[in-house]
């Protein structure tokens, strides 16, 4: 079963260019809700003002620094994570990521017949399943308005959209492969998840993906170019670092103020 390719059960039903259009479709999807997006939210024009304000104040950044540090992006911060200081989340922040990778990979090229081999079909069980441990216990034991603020695990807002949504894909994909595959009712669920998945972009985290990188490498230019994102470096003492600082209120704050939130976990309710 797990060396099977659980798309072919549906070739004496559906052409096979059924599903490379249906993949063809989400990923236009993807495309032009992420510009939506970027557009709406104006993130682009944020990060390229970004960069033209600190051009007048900061140290020149050569190209091989400026390497070095899409490298340590990419190592660091994109490949493993190294943003979160929950190591619970973390992994299964990972554990996620690595799966919806593997599965996706996975998806296109047994849909599109890139490969007859073997192991494509297991890298799909395998990323699928990984996706679930990672979501669902992101999803009942590691979510902050959950694990601290005592809501209840079935709570949905509009912030869940991502998750949520993926993790019926996920889950709908591996019921409907379990069950011998073809053109049944979770069929038709398992497309209508992924169409809510991909088509849901602009309304969820989706996006953060593309996101998220293009923050963590200006986060270290600003690091690298002496601006520091305008907060203080060292201390506030500097009347210099304290001018610098982009909220007046904690100029004259010590620089530890706000770090007593780490003594302890916020789970008062």
């Amino acid at each position: 079963m797990f060396a099977s390719n659980p798309f072919d059960s549906l070739s004496g039903v559906l052409s096979p260019l059924f599903m490379q259009v249906f993949l063809v479709v989400m990923v236009l999807l993807v495309a032009l809700g992420t510009l939506f997006d970027m557009i709406h939210k104006g993130s682009a024009r944020y990060f390229f003002a970004n960069k033209r304000a600190r051009l007048s104040r900061a140290r020149p950044v050569g190209g091989g620094e400026m390497i070095g540090i899409a490298v340590q992006t990419a190592l660091v911060d994109v490949l493993t994570s190294g943003e979160f200081c929950n190591q619970r989340r973390r992994v299964a922040h990972l554990l996620g990521m690595y799966g919806f990778v593997f599965y996706l990979l996975a998806t296109i090229v047994m849909v599109f017949g890139l490969s007859t081999a073997g192991a494509w079909p297991v890298l799909w069980w395998l990323g699928a399943l990984m996706v679930c441990i990672g979501g669902y216990w992101f999803w009942f034991f590691i979510r902050v308005d959950v694990s601290a603020e005592g809501h209840s695990p079935w709570r949905l807002v509009r912030a869940d959209l991502f998750i949520v949504s993926l993790l019926a894909s996920v889950t709908l994909g591996l019921l409907w492969a379990l069950s011998g595959g073809g053109t049944g009712w979770l069929f038709g669920l398992y497309l209508l998840a992924n169409v809510v998945l991909f088509g849901g972009v602009p309304w969820s985290k989706f996006s953060h993906m593309f996101f998220k990188p293009a923050a963590a490498f200006d986060k270290r230019l600003t690091r690298a170019d002496g601006t520091h994102e305008n907060l203080p470096t060292l201390t506030r003492d500097d009347p210099a670092q304290r001018e610098r600082h982009s909220m007046e209120l904690l100029r004259e704050a010590p620089m530890e103020m706000g770090l007593g939130i780490k003594r302890e976990a916020p789970r008062h309710y």
